[in-house]
């Protein structure tokens, strides 16, 4: 009698489990052009640049450090990198000289004191390409959103000379960002 169940006990299983495909249709070039992640980078670095206009003009060199983790700000993910790509598009348009740099680890900052520094290697880094500024962010993931703050940093003073919090919802495609390192 065991035996007559267990096929049948595989086939049901395997008929309600196995043959289980994800259904969702794959997205069209308009809901692509539709979603609103690029966007949403590209107002960032508008906001930002409007605090700057009059302390630096387009045609300035300037440096973007890798939107790490706010927990852990020697990691980022495919998040990350993503909207430093798109902030730093959006000021190369805008007629900033961006130096393309890529940073893996110790990009952001370190705390020293309860004073946000930056590391010596970004400061170097300016110096010898004579940015005038360093762009930095982190993001923090919630169950259901993930909020930035971007800020443009003097880097011979260590001073804020603009700053940006928005928020993204933690939507499937951010999840898979989130998870990409």
């Amino acid at each position: 009698m065991r035996r007559a169940l267990l096929p049948l006990v595989i086939c049901t299983t395997f008929a309600i489990y196995g043959c289980a495909t994800d259904t969702k249709p794959d997205p069209t070039y308009e809901q692509a052009a539709s979603d609103r992640f690029v966007p949403s980078n590209y107002r960032a670095a508008e906001a930002l640049m409007a605090q700057i206009n009059e302390r630096i003009a387009p045609g300035n060199p300037l440096i973007i450090a890798t939107v790490v983790n706010i927990d852990a700000l020697e990691q980022s993910s495919t998040l990350g990198r993503l909207i430093s790509e798109q902030v730093s598009s959006r000021f190369s348009r805008a007629g900033y000289r961006m130096i393309e740099m890529k940073f893996r680890n110790s990009v952001y900052v370190k705390q020293n004191q309860g004073e946000l520094v930056l590391t010596r290697e970004i400061k170097d880094l300016a110096i010898s390409h004579q940015a005038r500024a360093v762009i930095v962010g982190t993001y923090g993931a919630a169950d259901d959103m993930v909020f930035l703050n971007l800020k443009v940093i003097d880097p011979a003073s260590n001073v804020a000379l603009a700053a940006h919090d928005y928020v993204l919802p933690r939507d499937a495609a951010m999840r898979s960002l989130l998870r990409g390192r």
